[in-house]
């Protein structure tokens, strides 16, 4: 009897973890990098991030995978902290969805749906489709394990130690709490949580009163996720997680002198236990997240005060100057998008600064900047590249007309000077990491080399700035300049392996961050050339 029961308990349990995981995975990747996209593009003021949240949470079925993006967006500088946490409300009230989907006791089509989702994953030709099908097969799976999980502890409810354990519960709000959060806490998933605490409830093993305490302590858990993802991230980001957590904890406290209310409430919105047990996790994030948005603002200040630190400098990866509006006077808006591309390139000059500064200074810390600067500069390449083919579809002088390929051509040997800022990044890194030496003759020679390069940007600023082709024609000047200093620099590189003053694995980050820096130098003609032949 008590090996069967294990048994059971260890494999109902375990598909059931996998049903959800599975149907979470399969929807994440039929739509989570749409979802990635929405999140980012969509988010304004916090009410507004409320709904994207919690709509993106109700598809992908994770408020952890939606509030991880979230800390990376923050720590990349994509989103405010006020927006972050309007995100994260939302997010908690769209994962009540399993939950709500596990209450409607659909055990019995638990094989046919496994089978639906088996033939659409053999037969469908896109990958979307086929992901559509291991979210079925995970759905199926979820409600099989708990078949099997409720029908193996059913039997339990005749032993009064089983059911006193329960009792303990309703009696003892903290020690419930504490349970559910740190079962929670385990496995990562509120969602698991709850759909165990709903099982338990469908044989009758858990009243009303000790599930939604058990819930409760699940949404104190499920913060886990974030904090560990908040780790190693900049001060917003780390804000943003302890502001989940803080979110979550409050609620709790708030709720906990109203529980018989609650509980009562609770039970007017269903006859069904367990759809009660759905229906006031669902009600207990709603709730709250209404307590909270008023006083967001406020919140967020408060959150500054408690993880305290000075926020690095802000990288804004949103478009300052693409105006829609400019798009009915074309003129104006060719050259609001050489400013934005302006600004880009300003942006590179400061990743390829950081790079080399903390390769010659053996400064890791600096070095995340530089990723975080490589996703605002793809994401504003992406957003002049729009602008300008929309604008492209209006009507045009012959000028204006010429002047946008090469601006879009500009646009994209940018963002590949910010690619070759990320590769410096690696070089960096491995140098420091590995505890590469360098002689004082290299870090002398990568010194005037980045110096040259520097100079070189600030030319291709200028030249695009003020559609100046003097400045432009300095730049093809300096850009044969960097290619003999490159060619000159190899050959000491080689003289000094010869002479056993360097070490090979240095050598080879030598060689490869001068060839970026060149590389870098050749992107900055093509620039200059759009200047020479389109912009001015």
């Amino acid at each position: 009897m008590i090996k069967e029961i294990i048994f059971g308990v260890l494999g109902g349990l375990g598909l059931f973890i996998y049903g959800i995981w599975q149907m979470s995975e399969g929807l994440h990747k039929a739509f989570g990098g749409r979802m990635r996209k929405i999140l980012h593009s969509l988010t304004g003021g916090p009410k507004r991030g409320v709904v994207v949240g919690a709509g993106i949470t109700s598809i992908i079925q994770s408020s952890s995978a939606t509030t991880v993006m979230v800390v990376g967006f923050v720590n990349a500088g994509l989103m405010t902290l006020v927006q972050a946490l309007g995100v994260i409300f939302g997010a908690n009230i769209g994962t009540t969805v399993t939950g709500q989907l596990i209450a409607f006791r659909l055990t019995d089509y638990a094989l046919p749906i496994i089978g639906i989702g088996m033939l659409t994953i053999f037969l469908a030709k896109r990958k979307s489709q086929k992901y559509v099908g291991e979210f079925l097969m995970g759905f199926g799976i979820l409600f099989l394990g708990l078949n099997i999980l409720t029908n193996v502890v059913k039997p339990l409810g005749q032993y009064s130690w089983f059911n006193n354990a329960f009792v303990t519960f309703s009696k003892n709000p903290f020690l419930a709490i504490l349970t559910g959060m740190v079962v929670t806490a385990i496995f990562q998933s509120s969602s698991v949580t709850t759909g165990m605490v709903i099982g338990l409830a469908m044989v009758n093993l858990l009243d009303l009163r000790a599930a939604i305490l058990l819930v409760l302590g699940c949404d104190i858990g499920t913060c886990v996720t974030a904090l560990l993802a908040s780790l190693g991230t900049n001060i917003s980001a780390r804000r943003a997680a302890v502001g989940h957590i803080m979110f979550n904890i409050i609620g709790v406290v708030i709720f906990l002198p109203f529980l018989g209310f609650f509980q009562n409430l609770v039970v007017h919105t269903s006859g069904d236990l367990p759809r009660q047990i759905a229906n006031a996790n669902t009600l207990f994030k709603i709730i709250n997240t209404l307590i909270f948005l008023p006083f967001i603002r406020g919140y967020a200040g408060l959150l500054t005060k408690i993880v305290k630190g000075e926020e690095e400098e802000e990288i804004e990866s949103m478009p300052k100057y693409l105006e829609r509006h400019l798009l009915n006077t074309p003129s104006i808006a060719v050259e609001a998008a050489i400013k934005e591309t302006v600004r880009t390139l300003g942006l590179t000059q400061r990743m390829v600064g950081t790079a080399v500064n903390s390769f010659i200074k053996n400064d890791a810390k600096s070095l995340e900047r530089i990723t975080r600067g490589e996703e605002a500069v793809d994401s504003l390449r992406e957003a002049i590249t729009n602008y300008l083919v929309e604008l492209m579809q209006h009507e045009l002088s012959l000028e204006e007309s010429k002047k946008i390929p090469p601006l879009i051509h500009a646009i994209n040997d940018v963002e590949r000077i910010g690619d070759h800022a990320e590769n410096l990044r690696d070089l960096a890194e491995q140098q420091i990491d590995s505890k590469l030496p360098f002689s004082k003759m290299a870090t002398e020679e990568l010194q005037k080399m980045y110096e040259d390069i520097n100079r070189m940007i600030d030319c291709a600023v200028n030249a695009l700035e003020r559609k100046n082709t003097d400045e432009a024609k300095m730049v093809l000047e300096q850009e044969c300049q960097i290619n003999t200093l490159r060619d000159r620099l190899k050959e000491n590189h080689v003289k000094r392996l010869q002479q056993g003053q360097c070490n090979v694995l240095s050598g080879v980050i030598f060689l490869d961050t001068i060839s970026n820096l060149e590389k870098i130098g050749d992107h900055l003609t093509n620039v200059a050339q759009a200047v020479i032949e389109g912009l001015q």
